[in-house]
């Protein structure tokens, strides 16, 4: 622990005082998705890499009314700064009010709501996903979605759908998961019986998981049938059967630059609307090739 001291004014012994603890708070409602649980990792070692704590201030149900009492709570913690991690709740509803005296950087939101921002190219993920399968020979590329509240499902699916326009082709009708594999599977098991479909990106790793599950038990091969491609590049994608072809996110580099953010704000005093996008890449393995004719 940093120490500071102080002399006596009497001529006594100086006093060893311990330096007041420096801490980030991190307002999140959920942890069980892989990318919130590993982009606070990812903010906690940058953190401590800069002599920051982090306190973990759990939300529950994303609302408007949660998200401003959770602000008002601002003044119990003594926090240097405030990261929001919560992409369910859209941040430009009116009625909302950020503390003015603590700087707050918004991970994975909607860009126009004039506060820093720092997230993942979500749209570049999937338009190199996209136009992967398109280059492959495919003639249009089936997508599974995250939830509909999820910012990062909502820059996915439109980058999906614009790419697929951009080279002139159909656009099927997205199915929608909620990011598991259980999900994944189920969705699967319809995708997996029209024989049109010969190449599925997937909004998450997760339930890409669960569609080869799907295809698999459908006599589909991968990737002699269908190709797959998810999204995360979790640390198991390369051990799926066959090894996923997969959109990876720099989660280390998201962590440092929402970190790098909060403490220029700090110092400036300047909050900013600027935006910052952590850059991608696709990472191919062996469950993508040419379409089956």
């Amino acid at each position: 622990m940093l120490e500071q001291t102080t002399g006596d004014p009497c001529g006594g012994t100086a006093v060893v005082l311990p330096h007041p603890a420096r801490s980030i708070g991190v307002l999140t409602s959920t942890l069980a998705t892989l990318g919130n649980s590993r982009t606070l990792d990812a903010i906690a070692r940058a953190a401590a890499g800069e002599g920051y704590a982090i306190k973990l201030m759990p939300l529950g149900k994303p609302t408007r009314e949660a998200v401003t009492a959770a602000f008002r709570e601002l003044a119990t913690h003594d926090v240097d700064g405030l990261v929001v991690l919560v992409e369910e709740y859209d941040l430009d509803w009116p009625g909302i009010v950020f503390p003015e005296d603590v700087p707050v950087v918004v991970v994975d939101s909607n860009a126009r709501a004039g506060y820093p921002t720092v997230d993942t190219d979500q749209a570049q993920g999937a338009v190199l996903a996209t136009e992967h399968l398109l280059k492959l020979g495919h003639e249009t590329v089936w997508h599974i979605a995250g939830p509909t509240d999820s910012f990062a499902a909502e820059h996915r699916e439109r980058a999906w759908r614009q790419t697929l326009t951009r080279f002139d082709r159909r656009v099927p009708l997205p199915v929608v998961g909620d990011w598991t594999a259980e999900s994944g599977y189920t969705l699967g098991r319809v995708l997996a019986h029209d024989q049109a479909v010969t190449a599925v990106f997937a909004a998450n790793d997760q339930m890409a998981l669960g569609l080869l599950r799907a295809l698999h038990e459908a006599g589909r091969s991968v990737p002699g049938e269908v190709s797959v491609v998810g999204f995360d590049d979790m640390a198991e994608a390369a051990s799926f059967w066959p090894p996923l072809t997969t959109v990876r996110q720099s989660f280390d580099e998201l962590g440092s630059q929402v970190v790098r953010s909060l403490l220029d704000e700090a110092r400036s005093g300047v909050r900013t609307a600027a935006v910052e996008r952590v850059p991608v890449s696709l990472v191919v393995r062996g469950s993508t090739a040419p379409p089956p004719w």
